[in-house]
């Protein structure tokens, strides 16, 4: 019997036409086309499970995803990303298969993740039409900055966030700027400890309503300490949004940060309670 081997798979896609990451039923997914292609890759006889960093929603795209799957080791481990390249759809592909360290969890041994999010009020460049948003009004490129510093740190982001039940909307969002590119793009650099179903989104809303002059900057931490979802926050288009980088610890420490991940925490804020902690 050839010994089962974990496998990390280092993953980029154009989500356009993705259903988002998590495999649903007679939908297309990332998750899914993936699992297929490997399947058939290594002659599995059912469809392997793969566990993921970041669960990417409909539409959002990512060039730094990094997943795990448990298989029975290849034979030739160095052929499998030409194999899945042959099998995958030009939208996905696979850039690196190794063997993961040991206590290697995609998911909770990171420790970081990192997102861009591209909007242009400019006329938009048809090449990047996919990835980014054309908005119709100006922007204030530094007065988005201005108020994104206000949501830095450790915080409840209940009220940017998609509530799912036993899940914690604790969060430490520890960079969040907002720039305009030598080409005109506004360009956000999101990066927390993990983040939330529709955080993303639903802070970019509220920074592009600074943006466009229709809020003041303090508005987006003012909804923030409120701590319930605001009807006035929009969550931006999820086109713009791509997860460009996974953060991991020392090979050497994956088992221990995923014990910790996984374990009940208390928030070292004001917060108050303990809240399982949700990647």
């Amino acid at each position: 019997m050839t010994e089962a081997v974990r496998l990390r798979l280092d993953v980029a896609y154009d989500g356009t036409e993705f259903s988002g990451w998590a495999r649903q039923p007679a939908l297309r997914t990332v998750e899914e086309t993936i699992a297929a292609a490997l399947g058939t890759a290594l002659r599995l006889p059912d469809v392997p499970m793969l566990t993921v960093a970041g669960r990417t929603d409909a539409g959002v795209h990512a060039t730094g995803q990094v997943a795990h799957v448990d298989v029975p080791e290849p034979s030739e481990l160095e052929r499998l990303p030409r194999r899945l390249s042959g099998l995958l759809p030009a939208d996905v592909v696979v850039r690196r298969v190794t063997v993961a360290a040991p206590g290697f969890d995609a998911r909770f041994s990171a420790t970081g993740r990192r997102y861009r999010y591209r909007v242009t009020d400019l006329p938009p460049d048809p090449l990047r039409r996919k990835d980014t948003v054309a908005w119709p009004r100006p922007l204030d490129a530094p007065a988005m900055d201005e108020a994104a510093a206000g949501l830095l740190g450790e915080h409840d982001f209940a009220a940017y966030c998609r509530p799912r039940e036993g899940a914690t909307t604790i969060r430490t969002l520890r960079r969040l700027r907002v720039e305009r590119e030598p080409d005109g793009v506004v360009v956000a650099t999101v990066e927390a400890d993990a983040f939330c179903h529709n955080q993303v989104r639903a802070m970019m809303g509220a920074l592009l309503a600074v943006g466009e002059g229709r809020r003041p900057t303090s508005w987006p931490a003012e909804v923030l300490r409120a701590g319930v979802r605001d009807s006035a926050v929009t969550v931006a288009p999820p086109h713009g949004l791509t997860l460009v980088h996974v953060d991991y610890p020392p090979a050497d420490q994956f088992a221990a940060q995923a014990a910790q991940t996984r374990q009940l925490r208390r928030p070292s804020g004001n917060e108050g309670g303990v809240h399982r902690r949700e990647n």
